[in-house]
């Protein structure tokens, strides 16, 4: 196929190159980047005039709209436009409608895998759209990751990843929460993921990423905290949750306090830059009292 990928920042970058690498024609378009080795388009227009796909990856809501009029006037009819964005499920929704009405399939695919889950090709896609487009893109989705999961309309994909980012951040703190009370109850930090990893407090935030350096498998904790999942992309996500939560009037108490925590840690208190697991050094020093 050839694809117009827009937006080649660190998860768009790899992404791209994994498509160009598996021989598919790949222009890509960012004003910043140029990964090694893919074919660059001066324009969104360029790119995308003989392109068979679209693809986006890009920060917000906002830049997804501006970025999609240009691509939806652009690709021709029968071409299929996927986000892989993590936006707004309203944002998804218009982009969605909008593309149809051009003569265009459209996906909404937002990823969960991070950097490395897009170097290495093992990410996970959670897409919404019509099965068409689906079906004809499912082999750059097995390309680009190791599961593409067809959860429903449009909008539905960005729904599935706002409620799955939603989970990962209340278990985060729950996993830093849980280690900062051993710490101060003398218990050794191996000995509590012996017990927990192989009990009832099993999660992927402790088996998998293990916010503790030096227990369980390699994770950021191991590497300073330097961002695998950035927090401030943790609390962008759990905005996102929120702001859907209020516009489907849907009660989330704990996805609010895990926003207003993740906001604090952020916004005041060194967050910025730092894995969203760099929670457990900032609590380990608290008090009740601070």
């Amino acid at each position: 196929m050839k694809i117009a990928f827009i937006g080649l920042g660190n998860m768009g970058g790899p992404m791209a190159v994994n498509l160009a690498r598996a021989g598919h024609d790949v222009v890509g378009v960012d004003p910043v980047a140029v990964p090694e080795g893919l074919a660059m388009a001066d324009s969104i227009a360029q790119a995308c005039a003989d392109a068979d796909v679209a693809i986006t990856m890009l920060p917000n809501g906002a830049i997804l709209r501006n970025v999609a009029a240009e691509v939806i006037a652009a690709l021709p009819k029968g071409g299929v436009f996927i986000d892989c964005s993590t936006v707004d499920v309203d944002s998804a929704r218009a982009v969605g409608a909008d593309a149809n009405a051009a003569g265009l399939g459209a996906l909404d695919a937002p990823v969960s895998g991070g950097i490395k889950g897009a170097a290495d090709g093992t990410l996970t896609f959670m897409v919404g759209g019509d099965d068409a487009a689906f079906a004809t893109t499912k082999p750059l989705f097995d390309i680009m990751g190791q599961k593409a999961v067809h959860c429903g309309a449009t909008g539905a994909g960005q729904a599935a990843k706002i409620c799955n980012n939603m989970i990962l951040g209340i278990t985060m703190l729950g996993t830093c929460e849980a280690f900062a009370l051993a710490d101060k109850l003398g218990l050794d930090r191996q000995a509590m993921y012996d017990v927990v990893s192989t009990s009832s407090g099993y999660s992927w935030t402790m088996n998998a990423y293990c916010p503790a350096p030096g227990v369980g498998p390699q994770s950021p904790a191991d590497n300073d905290y330097k961002p695998g999942f950035a927090s401030e992309l943790m609390l962008k996500d759990l905005g996102l949750s929120q702001d859907a939560a209020a516009s489907c009037d849907a009660e989330t108490p704990m996805g609010a306090m895990a926003r207003d925590l993740y906001a604090r840690f952020v916004n005041a208190e060194g967050g910025l830059g730092t894995d969203f697991s760099a929670v457990l050094p900032w609590l380990k020093d608290k008090s009740r009292s601070s």
